[in-house]
């Protein structure tokens, strides 16, 4: 009788999995099947064991780019083609499709459930997620499609094998626009450093990919033609946030390496400087792509930092890149005049926001730094533990953020790390796609066996007392 008990309360767990323990159990089956295909001899070398297929698939899941292998000599075609499609799988984001396939497995979805998935989903609507997940598999197949036919005809036309040049354009245009940072050479682009043509196109689908949904069919549907006040507020911030973003790195990395006379820009004409400080720039948002070598030895400390703080800060809601978002920092920045000039409210552009996003936008701010510090103080102490420090704090915090923020920029750490700091890298890049609040939600459900629902308001008032700060 137990044995038939247990049996009978196993049946329909999939049913009774409320949306954030459903994204990471489906995030968690489909990096195991990404694993146990890249380790087959089809699609891998004697060279790729579990170990090295498991960091790929997580890291090709959730468009990180750090690597432990050398993807165009380790992985044969076949196994790069699984790795463009785990790359298309979590780009054009994990909890949108894992969100679209629980419409088949949860039965009798009422009404308030499709408010959860919408909100889980930053929001893309209520009428439905299929037809919003089409919008973006359609808007992503255009926007690669163009991308590799520019870099075929034009960008890698050094390449004299066409087939060669054909899927190395795709390729690396999928990763491209799903900020993947993942490239067929072990020096990613640093062979185009000065090609202007394949930086442009590169930061091109970076930028779109990175924008958002949401932001994209508000630009399609509106038009900028039709004048600026027609576009959302979100659309608005995100523009803003992004170009400041871009400009504020690019002048940062320029300023900072020719001051402190790094060696990254050695030898560079001032053309050539102002392109790579523009492309690292927008690369650090969570691409992972570069055209120059890193390490501290070529980049200053002020530069390092720099970037660090891109990282952290990532791309827009809804886009196939990582991190805190701009729309986050943006509502902090804005909380943090409000507070300045004295205001109860938060205020941007002439609109209230809701005290709900402030607070949320602060909980992942917070949460995010703690986080990335756990990271970087559990990989120090697997260093001090085996008797040697071969890398410095800055280059673990570096490594960290990069993987937390699923960047894939690496100061050379990743590969030499034992067995247990990967596993940490690989813990920071699958909470750092799926969302840490999404993640801490999931783990509060399993421990109380409460269901959180976001759209269920509080009736119990409490008495209010103020506190100093």
């Amino acid at each position: 009788m137990p044995l038939r008990q247990a049996i009978e309360r196993s049946q329909g767990w999939h049913r009774r999995l409320t949306v954030p323990q459903f994204t990471v159990v489906t995030g968690l089956l489909v990096i195991l099947l990404g694993t146990l295909l890249l380790a087959t001899p089809l699609c891998s070398s004697s060279k790729v064991g579990l170990w090295e297929a498991l960091f790929t698939a997580t890291s090709a899941i959730t468009v990180t780019g750090l690597s432990i292998i050398d993807v165009g000599a380790d992985l044969t075609t076949a196994g790069q083609l699984v790795l463009a499609m785990m790359i298309l799988a979590g780009g054009l984001g994990l909890m949108a499709i894992t969100t679209f396939l629980q419409g088949f497995v949860v039965k009798g979805t009422g009404l308030r459930r499709r408010l959860d998935r919408g909100q889980t989903l930053d929001e893309f609507g209520v009428g439905g997620v299929g037809s919003t997940f089409r919008g973006i598999a359609a808007t992503a197949a255009l926007v690669i499609l163009v991308g590799a036919l520019v870099l075929y005809g034009f960008g890698f036309s050094d390449i004299p094998d066409r087939g060669e040049r054909l899927w190395a354009s795709v390729f690396h245009s999928i990763s491209a626009y799903n900020n993947a940072g993942f490239g067929l050479w072990s020096d990613s682009l640093e062979r185009y450093h000065d090609n202007v043509l394949v930086n442009a196109v590169v930061m091109v689908l970076i930028v779109m990919g990175g924008l958002g949904w949401r932001v994209t069919s508000d630009l399609a549907s509106q038009g900028v033609r039709r004048g600026r006040r027609r576009l959302s507020l979100h659309t608005r911030l995100v523009l803003r946030t992004t170009l400041l973003l871009v400009v504020f790195g690019t002048l940062g990395l320029a300023l900072t390496e020719w001051l402190n006379r790094g060696e990254v820009f050695i030898g560079m004409a001032w053309r050539e400087r102002w392109m790579t400080a523009l492309f690292e720039s927008v690369t650090a948002r969570t691409a992972g792509f570069t055209t120059v070598p890193f390490s501290l030895e070529n980049i200053t400390d002020s530069g390092t930092l720099l970037l660090m703080a891109l990282m952290f800060i990532g791309a827009s809601p809804g886009g196939t890149g990582g991190g805190i978002k701009t729309t986050t920092v943006a509502a902090l920045m804005a909380a943090t005049r409000s507070t300045m000039r004295g205001r109860d409210a938060v205020v941007i552009r002439n609109r209230e926001i809701p005290d709900k996003v402030v607070l949320r936008a602060l909980g992942i701010t917070v949460a995010s730094l703690l986080f990335v510090l756990a990271m970087a103080l559990l990989l120090s102490i697997a260093s001090n533990l085996n008797g040697a420090e071969p890398f410095t704090f800055l280059e673990m915090l570096f490594t960290c953020i990069s993987a937390f923020a699923t960047v894939g920029l690496d100061l050379g750490v990743t590969e030499q790390l034992g067995r247990f700091g990967q596993a940490v890298l690989m813990l920071g890049m699958f909470v750092g796609r799926l969302g840490i609040l999404l993640l801490l939600s999931a783990i509060w459900e399993v421990m109380t066996r409460e269901q959180i629902h976001i759209h269920r308001q509080n009736r119990i008032g409490y008495p209010r007392e103020d506190l100093y700060v």
